[in-house]
């Protein structure tokens, strides 16, 4: 259960406050605390004054209904807020959050103590969010230019047949020496009968003598 003791530190109704707290207990989520709690102060009657919440997760707008026998609440995410700011006036200020879509929340009424509190609250929760999601971009496009760098790796056997080298057991053989390839060409030559019987065995005398 949530001790209201520290969200009465600048003169809130401790009604409200508990009335509130109560139910909002019962809305966080796993991780969420409340951080700060205003709540409306109306210069003429506040036998129901609206009260506005921070959480480290959203921003909850309390108003209560049925003559304060209910209450109904309203909630944004960090995510979905632009911004938010707060307006002194007269009696109290305006607080205002501005969605990244819609229309303005302006909430009237808060004691400006609290409306500077709510204000500072929510900026630094709203600033954190905004850190947290430029992080995670950065992290992103790490990893996009990481997988874009990284070459794939080929399977050998993905391999088409026709891609493969084959070496033919000639290749594999050692190279022959200069007086045997002569020997072979001269012979090649005779097969073919390019040159006589006579000219093959003069040739091949000449070679054999050389060594």
């Amino acid at each position: 259960m949530i001790s209201i003791d520290r969200f009465l530190s600048d003169e809130q109704d401790p009604k409200a406050v508990e009335k509130v707290i109560g139910k909002l207990n019962d809305l966080l989520t796993s991780g969420e605390e409340i951080l700060y709690l205003a709540v409306q102060k109306k210069p003429a009657v506040n036998l129901l004054p609206d009260s506005i919440a921070i959480s480290n997760k959203r921003i909850f707008y309390c108003e209560p209904g049925n003559l304060g026998l209910t209450m109904n609440f309203k909630d944004i995410s960090w995510k979905n807020i632009k911004e938010v700011s707060f307006k002194e006036e007269f009696f109290g200020s305006k607080f205002i959050c501005v969605p990244q879509h819609g229309e303005n929340i302006v909430t009237e009424f808060i004691p400006k103590i609290q409306a500077r509190k709510l204000h500072q609250a929510a900026n630094e929760q709203l600033e954190a969010f905004k850190e947290l999601t430029r992080q995670q971009k950065l992290e992103e496009n790490r990893a996009s230019a990481s997988a874009i760098n990284v070459p794939p790796v080929t399977n050998i056997y993905d391999l088409p047949v026709e891609e493969a080298i084959v070496i033919s057991p000639q290749e594999i053989e050692e190279q022959e020496d200069e007086t045997t390839l002569k020997l072979r060409k001269l012979k090649t030559l005779y097969d073919k009968q390019l040159i006589t019987q006579e000219e093959y065995e003069s040739k091949k005398a000449t070679i054999l003598d050389s060594l």
